[in-house]
């Protein structure tokens, strides 16, 4: 995958750290050497046994697999780090030589999706654990609270530390997944298909880019049909049907809190879109477990002359476009 892509979610990430009222870290993301190598897959290496190894940020975002030693200057007490993997895989989280001192209120947790604007990917309804079991807390089991593997291509690392000196390593690995369920896309565009065998959980393809989607097929074990809602002319839909997709829109990551666009309860062999001028556009695959359920769509970015201007806004003015 190209850098440009890459650039333009960090650029998201900035504006969002903006609206989390966090702008002091933004000179010093933008400022730091290496930047736009940090976001690239394609991290050139001598050998199979090749570690990328580099210090890790008060604030930062990873895409590469790599170890990121953390040394503290003076006390941190608010510090996290983003990181992201390819659709299909997950994130195995390692941390090692630890020198923090968790009775003076220092820690370091690993979560197993991200919090943005107190808002969290995936959303309780769409991850298959409880919330309080997506935390590893280093200090409440050094044993076992220094790993963590995520449940999907996101996952997050948050720490505070009160003294100079006091610091870790962090190893990121990703890992194949065969079934991706609630990604975060890195691209405004691309295409993608999500499937759900014979389980009952939901799955969100998350897009942090105003797009359009095309639904090019949709298969659903019980349909035989096919017809797309929109959700602001039938706001009973396919919920009822218990094997769906819907597709949101919103200004923040937790879907649960998204706007309902529209919805489709039939199978589809063709062609249906929609444009969502959001900062999160997402495709969400409901499934009661009966079936096999697949859904394939392509994305993309919209250009500046398609977005809503808020008074034009035929879905409610649901999002703000400025």
């Amino acid at each position: 995958m190209s850098v440009a892509p890459r650039t333009h979610f960090l650029l998201f990430l900035i504006s969002l750290l903006s609206r989390m009222g966090l702008s002091r870290y933004i000179e010093d993301i933008e400022a730091a050497d290496g930047l736009y190598s940090l976001l690239s897959l394609d991290q050139k290496r001598d050998s199979e046994d090749f570690i990328f190894r580099r210090p890790l940020r008060c604030l930062d975002m990873l895409a590469t697999d790599g170890s990121y030693t953390f040394v503290a200057s003076r006390p941190q007490l608010a510090c996290a780090a983003f990181i992201i993997a390819e659709p299909s895989e997950v994130i195995s989280l390692e941390l090692s030589d630890v020198n923090i001192d968790c009775s003076a209120g220092d820690f370091i947790k690993m979560f197993d999706g991200w919090v943005l604007k107190g808002e969290k990917f995936p959303s309780k309804q769409d991850h298959e654990l409880p919330l309080h079991q997506r935390y590893t807390d280093y200090c409440s089991s050094p044993a076992t609270g220094a790993t963590s593997r995520s449940s999907q291509n996101v996952a997050m690392i948050f720490f505070r530390l009160h003294s100079a000196d006091s610091g870790f390593t962090l190893a990121i690995k990703k890992l194949h997944n065969p079934f991706p369920c609630n990604i975060m896309s890195q691209s405004p565009e691309g295409s993608f298909t999500m499937v759900l065998p014979h389980q009952r959980r939901n799955c969100s393809f998350s897009i942090i880019y105003p797009v359009e989607i095309r639904l090019t097929d949709l298969s659903l074990g019980h349909a035989k049909s096919n017809e797309l809602s929109p959700k602001r002319q039938l706001w009973s839909g396919c919920s009822g049907s218990g094997d769906y997709v819907e597709l949101l829109g919103g200004n923040g990551v937790d879907t649960s809190m998204m706007f309902p666009v529209a919805d489709l309860c039939f199978s589809l062999s063709g062609l249906a879109q929609m444009k969502i001028g959001c900062d999160n556009s997402v495709v969400r695959l409901v499934s009661s477990g009966n079936y096999i359920n697949r859904v394939s769509f392509q994305y993309r970015l919209l250009e500046q002359s398609e977005l809503p201007k808020t008074q034009e806004n035929a879905l409610d003015n649901f999002c703000s476009v400025e």
